[in-house]
């Protein structure tokens, strides 16, 4: 339920409904947006006499929320949420590239990397210490250990760190990191993202799971923001289909609707969701037209010879080419022109 405050309330009614909410074991949740103030409210909302809350002065009116998610929802948070970062944002106009290889090798080539792509205009560094694998004879990632390159490279450059949280356990190990990422694998693990939620306020980067529905999504998203912490990104990395041709199927689509539908920051991630670095480019392009807060893309100096993901991994080089283009899109789009 959301319950509308009047333009110009005062605001000792506004705190006496807040009281008086809370009195209701009710969490409230206030949007203060351009136009309209929104209370959501967080909790069983059965109990609670919405006739007595709409008669009261300082509410314009009442709506119940039908979607199974609340705190993500547009309707809750009338305006786009903007997550802080250490060196801007993303979300509400602010756009942010993400940029690094799938797996953290070695503490020069994560350097190397990090000075590349942060050359190139990446807002970002991304690298896998933790690296959930289909095989498990393939490389796990370097643990603690690539999580000390990641800060090295960090104190290099500067760049903001984001990189995947497989165990609660390994929290503690993340002081350094800045984004935490829920990978597609874990979407729906229950228990992890009430952990996070509630152990840390760092933005969480929540990629939709291969086969999940965007319903699906948000109600993982859910747990997050329910259980603590609001600051959750939604990553779209293609899904599951009967297509082979690429690695998965990129549902560009999904980024206006979940902008219509939440108003959580809606990054995509063109590497993962074609599997092949010479379509990585026109992917990234079309979602940054189509309207994404962000992107992120796995850069690796020897793709060759990468430990993991090397197919779909662009070089610096092919990186920088594919960030000017971007640059140039998100100037047409902050024009409107597109």
């Amino acid at each position: 339920m959301i319950i509308l405050v009047r333009p110009n309330a005062d605001p000792k009614q506004v705190e006496n409904l807040l009281t008086l909410l809370r009195s209701k074991n009710i969490s409230p949740n206030v949007s203060v947006g351009c136009h309209q103030t929104v209370i959501g409210c967080v909790g069983d909302v059965t109990h609670l006499d919405t006739n007595l809350i709409e008669a009261l002065d300082v509410v314009e009116g009442v709506r119940h929320i039908q979607e199974p998610y609340k705190a993500a929802n547009r309707l809750f948070h009338p305006d786009p949420s903007v997550i802080a970062l250490p060196d801007g944002a993303i979300g509400g106009g602010h756009f942010a590239v993400m940029a690094g290889p799938c797996s953290v090798e070695s503490e020069e080539q994560i350097i190397g990397i990090a000075r590349a792509v942060k050359a190139a205009g990446a807002n970002v560094l991304r690298g896998g210490a933790f690296k959930p694998r289909t095989s498990p004879y393939s490389f796990q990632g370097l643990g603690a250990e690539g999580l000390r390159m990641l800060s090295v490279a960090k104190k290099e450059t500067g760049l903001p760190i984001v990189t995947e949280l497989m165990e609660i356990k390994d929290i503690e190990l993340f002081n350094d990191v800045d984004i935490i990422q829920i990978g597609a694998r874990n979407m729906q693990n229950f228990n992890l993202l009430k952990e996070v939620g509630s152990y840390t306020k760092k933005p969480i980067l929540l990629k939709r799971g291969m086969s999940s529905t965007l319903q699906e999504l948000l109600m993982s998203a859910e747990y997050i923001m329910s259980s603590g912490n609001p600051n959750v990104i939604l990553c779209e990395r293609g899904i599951r289909t009967f297509e082979t041709a690429l690695r998965n199927t990129m549902d560009l689509g999904v980024v206006p609707v979940l902008h219509r539908l939440s108003h959580l920051p809606v990054m995509v991630d063109p590497s993962h969701a074609t599997g092949y670095a010479h379509l990585v480019e026109p992917v990234a392009t079309a979602a940054t037209a189509i309207g994404a807060d962000g992107l992120i893309i796995e850069v690796h100096n020897d793709p060759a010879h990468a430990k993991c993901d090397g197919v779909q991994s662009q070089t610096p080089e092919t990186f920088a080419r594919t960030m000017t283009k971007i640059k140039a899109l998100r100037e047409l789009v902050d024009k409107k022109i597109l």
